[in-house]
């Protein structure tokens, strides 16, 4: 079943075709070498007959047939049997001197059979001929030397084709078994997360490669998509539990109505607080679904050039006079001088600083100095909304950023609890990193925006 699976997997078959293509430009590669060494081989036997003759002829002198002969025969005792050949024949044809009977071979370089040449054996022979003087000189060498030597050749490129086809077919087998082993993992995290467990992730090998990249990026879209499902869950808990308080007020209010009206009461003002109790539900749902789109990233598009320092002193000069209405006072502090410019919708942004500013207002006591701050850090531009007020415990920190999360403390004020869900949308969308810190009195809101977003 593993060796079925392996067979119809994707990296096997690339292995394989690799491995044929690899063996494939060996074998090319070898044959060429091959044709080469045989015309070298070829060509250095032809050279070394032409000069073993010449040598064998240059003994000749005028008249001086004792030389020669006695050159011949000397050279047919000192060769290896049977692979020199050597015939002096005299101007008659009768034989003169030579281990080889007489024998009848065109002039100049030619390949002739040993039966040819009267010898046993189906060896072939490279033959020089040629008229020294009124005499007439055979010289030959037999080829087996060099179809050793091509044998060797062959078979060392028949080891080194099958070392090749082992290796690459068995390599390739092996790799892509382990490839196959990972991808393997990736389906069956994916599976799992298809049957509704969102908490396996795909197990990644370390090494860094192109499979590890992809994996990683699968279980950043996994966590992502894990927090989505559970804000979603958490959201309808919260629903269910921070919305049923306002229906029931509403409820009452409408019944409320009812029974005045049977009465024959004015309900003028039940009709007025049950206008105003179902404008905040819808408020609040407005502001769920407006969280939702930003999440989604729908107000990318409009994403333009935007001036933060601009920004943020437009939103202290509007709200200074709400916070002198509240007894409070509100600055802003710029430690950049030139326009401090990012990418991003300024609506949205001045949303974010509104929402922050306001909420320091409203839970804070009179008093209190707010504190609209900017300035560069490292390669990023840091904004702080401070404040001196009572502050966020540490343990609800990250708690007041989820939909409908209210403090118990901040229950009898108005509100929704999405002012803090909303900034950090906002921030996500934008890239910037939000955290409270405690401020020893108060609380520190410090939003980063990440240095890719300078300009």
């Amino acid at each position: 079943m593993r060796a079925a699976r392996l067979l119809r997997s994707t990296p096997f078959r690339l292995a394989l075709t690799f491995g044929f293509l690899f063996v494939l430009a060996f074998l090319v590669t070898g044959t060429i070498v091959y044709a080469m060494l045989k015309r070298e081989l070829s060509e250095a036997l032809d050279a070394s007959v032409r000069e073993t003759y010449s040598v064998v002829a240059s003994t000749y002198s005028s008249g001086d047939l004792e030389d020669l002969s006695a050159a011949i025969n000397t050279y047919a005792r000192l060769s290896r049997s049977e692979d020199q050949v050597y015939l002096l024949l005299d101007d008659k044809g009768e034989r003169l001197a030579g281990n080889i009977g007489i024998v009848s071979v065109d002039d100049g370089p030619s390949s002739v059979s040993a039966s040819h040449l009267g010898l046993k054996g189906d060896k072939q022979f490279r033959i020089m001929a040629g008229d020294v003087g009124k005499y007439r000189l055979v010289f030959g060498h037999s080829f087996t030397e060099t179809d050793e030597l091509e044998e060797t050749a062959l078979a060392s490129f028949a080891w080194g084709a099958g070392l090749i086809v082992a290796l690459a077919f068995g390599g390739g087998a092996f790799l892509a078994n382990r490839a196959q082993h990972r991808l393997e993992g990736i389906a069956r995290t994916m599976s799992e997360v298809s049957n509704g467990n969102l908490s396996p992730r795909i197990p990644l090998s370390g090494n860094g490669d192109d499979i590890d990249v992809v994996s990683k990026h699968m279980n950043e879209a996994l966590d992502r998509l894990s927090a989505l499902v559970e804000g979603m869950r958490q959201v309808s808990a919260d629903i269910a539990h921070d919305l049923k308080t306002p229906l029931n007020r509403l409820r009452m209010t409408i019944e409320q109505a009812m029974q005045e009206s049977e009465r024959g009461e004015d309900v003028q003002d039940r009709l007025v607080e049950a206008r105003e109790e179902s404008d905040r539900i819808k408020a609040t749902f407005e502001a769920l679904l407006r969280i939702s789109q930003i999440e989604a990233g729908a107000r990318k598009t409009r994403f333009r050039r935007v001036d933060l320092m601009d920004m943020m002193q437009s939103v202290s000069e509007v709200y200074r006079s709400v916070a002198e209405d509240n007894d409070q006072e509100l600055e802003f502090i710029s430690e950049v001088k030139l326009p401090c410019m990012i990418v991003g919708d300024r609506e949205l942004l001045t949303q974010l600083f509104v929402n922050l500013v306001e909420n320091a207002i409203t839970h804070c006591p009179p008093k209190t100095q707010i504190t609209m701050k900017l300035a560069v850090d490292g390669r990023s531009f840091r904004a702080t909304v401070a404040d001196d007020g009572p502050g966020i415990p540490a343990g609800e920190r990250e708690l007041v950023f989820r939909r409908l999360y209210r403090l118990d403390k901040s229950r009898t004020t108005p509100g929704s609890g999405l002012g803090l869900s909303l900034v950090k949308a906002i921030a996500d969308l934008h890239s910037a990193s939000i955290v409270l810190e405690d401020r020893k009195p108060g609380l520190d809101a410090i939003l980063r925006f990440p240095a890719q977003q300078l300009e």
